[in-house]
């Protein structure tokens, strides 16, 4: 298998684009990637696309042939992806396992979401599809509700509080205040988020992720000739996916998701490091209690004591663990197709040294995670520079 890396990055602004289409945005996102990287179109073997429900929210299917057409790169082919809020990162996934194989050259990746043109009732209804349609979403689970249900479990069992869900906001608003792309820049406080209106108890207005638009692009190449197109090529060092059941009733825990610890061992495996070598993470924080469960899951902090390390400052900037110093989902935004290649584009800024006003000092590795649903997929990605 040979090694694969990042040669270009780009993505739009995330936020409400009332003037922009999906393709607009799409495209933009793909030239952005394509100019980063120093190429031309028609170098580019592949494509492959993360989008999770375009045919309900703008009502536009065959993605990857609209994109195709619109970038300028036929005929090659470009494949769409969906794995629910995990789209953009399996679609990283399926352009690295391309690259490594030998199949194709250079890729490139995207990930695109138009949310705002619908009302939100609407909208929580499509992405209530991403969990079982059959036993959640029709009886009256929407994902703000299975995830309160997650949060009341995991206070039940570890004395999680209301302010330690509360501090992972306030820490990503914070870093996102620091992000031109993010969709809210500016910073709250524990007490905005405790105040704020309750959604599914104990979740409220802040604990929440936005509804968004946006799109973000990678280009894909061999590492043996990323360095002939970029001085910073950064390397993919590990990928892994792993499923749990779709329904929340039918997973052995509700505190904490099973795919993402199955899938970051599978990482940490692949890439022969610990968790203690990362030096940041993106993590997919669609409520404030994901991310909890999450650096617990994946083996930041004992499990249990992701809430208190949170409120104790040690996720964020200049800490032990900077987490998501993009803003993340709750303050970058989460168009759901693109919010994992987002996470890499993150990633590569970190890595090369470009993350304006947000920088990890001396970053060299960091890692990826994103949840599809509410957990029944999750992908987590590994990245070092040179």
């Amino acid at each position: 298998m040979r090694k694969v890396a990042i040669i270009g990055v780009g993505m739009t602004p995330f936020g409400e684009h009332w003037e922009e289409g999906l393709r607009d945005l799409a495209v933009q996102a793909g030239i952005q990637a394509i100019s980063d990287a120093g190429i031309s179109g028609d170098k580019i073997d592949a494509g492959y696309i993360g989008t999770m429900a375009s045919g309900r929210l703008v009502g536009q299917e065959h993605i990857g042939g609209l994109l195709a057409d619109y970038m300028g790169l036929n005929p090659i082919p470009i494949t769409r992806v969906e794995g629910a809020c995990a789209s953009g990162s399996l679609a990283l996934r399926q352009g690295f396992m391309a690259v490594a194989s030998g199949m194709h050259e250079l890729v490139v990746v995207g990930g695109v979401e138009k949310m705002t043109d619908l009302g939100v009732n609407t909208v929580s209804d499509i992405l209530g599809g991403a969990g079982d349609q059959e036993w959640e979403l029709f009886l009256g689970a929407t994902f703000p509700g299975i995830y309160a249900l997650m949060a009341k479990r995991h206070m039940y069992e570890y004395g999680t509080t209301e302010e330690m869900m509360a501090a992972v906001a306030v820490k990503n608003h914070k870093n996102g205040a620091k992000n031109k792309y993010a969709q809210f820049q500016n910073e709250i406080t524990l007490d905005t988020v405790l105040k704020s209106k309750m959604i599914a108890d104990p979740l409220k207005v802040f604990d929440c992720s936005p509804i968004s638009d946006g799109a973000a692009g990678l280009i894909l190449a061999p590492m043996d000739v990323a360095q002939s197109y970029t001085k910073k090529p950064i390397e993919i060092i590990a990928t892994a996916q792993a499923s749990d059941a779709l329904a929340l009733h039918s997973r052995e825990t509700m505190s904490g998701l099973r795919a993402t610890q199955v899938a970051g061992k599978k990482a940490f495996e692949m890439a022969k490091l610990s968790h203690k070598d990362i030096d940041f993470a993106e993590i997919h924080d669609c409520f404030t209690i994901a991310e909890i469960m999450a650096i617990e899951d994946l083996g930041f902090f004992k499990k249990g004591q992701g809430g208190k390390a949170t409120l104790d400052g040690k996720t964020a900037l200049g800490s032990e663990i900077p987490v998501n110093t993009s803003g993340g989902l709750k303050a970058c935004g989460h168009p759901v197709g693109a919010t994992g290649i987002k996470q890499a584009v993150e990633a590569v800024w970190q890595l090369r040294g470009q993350a304006e006003g947000r920088q990890v000092k001396d970053a060299h590795i960091g890692l990826t995670h994103n949840v599809g649903g509410s957990g029944a997929t999750a992908v987590v990605h590994i990245y070092k520079n040179q």
